[in-house]
């Protein structure tokens, strides 16, 4: 499958404002790159110019539209963290191109590289500064369309792409908490994401977002808020791709609640 094709016709509401600015110089290549089904249709003019009063072909375009901005703006913040540290890991790489390769085949894992490599250039053309601003407006524009759950599964993906070396450099962890700022999130989700993958009791506090001082009431109503903004459901209509990756999240948050809950005989 193209790129173009998982693109779904349009961009919804990522094609306009500061990241459709961002991402309007790789579009058109994109366009150009699709062979096999027409400018016409990449635009979705059949879509569009439909009269059908079907709500669930409504419902379903829309969240195809909500699905592709998503996966947009994931590409674009991550060309961001992956060059906080001054490097392209090819890791960091490879696994967002596995990330398209498994959910849209080989043909997007190339395009979604090239648009990487796109922003990339961009960044260096713009300088840094300019580049840091235009991903913080970006930012601003996803807050106000996503809602807060879609934001921290965003976090979670750019989070994952910045471990795919094995280390985390400093300088990833500032510009992650800059664009959880920027989305409106607290820098303390980073802390948290960073040690969903460790087995300790000290890791288990960290996901929680508590002091191991906690009182046990203390750590239930954080356990309740991660396990609310964190459930698989909340991200269902982004596809199953998201909600399966939510889903291991969840999990890891309940391993991190379990070893607590049992070092406490609770």
């Amino acid at each position: 499958m193209a790129f173009g094709k998982w693109i779904g016709g349009y961009l919804g509401w990522s094609a306009a404002g500061p990241l459709g600015a961002l991402l309007g110089f790789v579009v058109g290549a994109i366009f150009d790159a699709v062979t096999d089904g027409g400018t016409s249709r990449l635009l979705g003019s059949d879509d569009f110019s439909s009269s059908s009063a079907d709500s669930d072909y409504q419902q379903a375009r829309r969240q195809q539209g909500d699905r592709n901005s998503f996966l947009l703006s994931m590409l674009v913040l991550a060309s961001y963290i992956i060059k906080a540290d001054g490097r392209i890991m090819h890791s960091e790489m490879e696994l967002v191109r596995q990330m398209l390769r498994q959910n849209f085949g080989d043909v997007a894992a190339e395009q979604g590289n090239d648009i990487l490599n796109r922003l990339f250039e961009e960044q260096k053309q713009m300088g840094q500064a300019a580049y840091k601003e235009s991903i913080r407006r970006s930012c601003v524009q996803i807050q106000m369309n996503m809602d807060q759950s879609q934001r921290l599964q965003l976090l979670s993906f750019l989070v994952m792409i910045a471990q795919a070396d094995g280390r985390v450099d400093p300088a990833e962890v500032v510009a992650l908490k800059e664009v959880a700022q920027w989305l409106q999130l607290s820098p303390d989700n980073i802390d948290s994401m960073l040690h969903l993958k460790g087995d300790s009791l000290e890791d288990a506090y960290k996901v929680l977002g508590v002091s191991p001082d906690a009182t046990d009431d203390e750590l239930r109503k954080a356990y309740r808020r991660l396990a609310l903004e964190h459930h698989p459901d909340r991200v269902a209509k982004l596809g199953d791709d998201v909600r399966q990756a939510a889903e291991k999240k969840f999990q890891e948050i309940n391993a991190a609640k379990d070893r607590i809950w049992k070092a406490r005989g609770l």
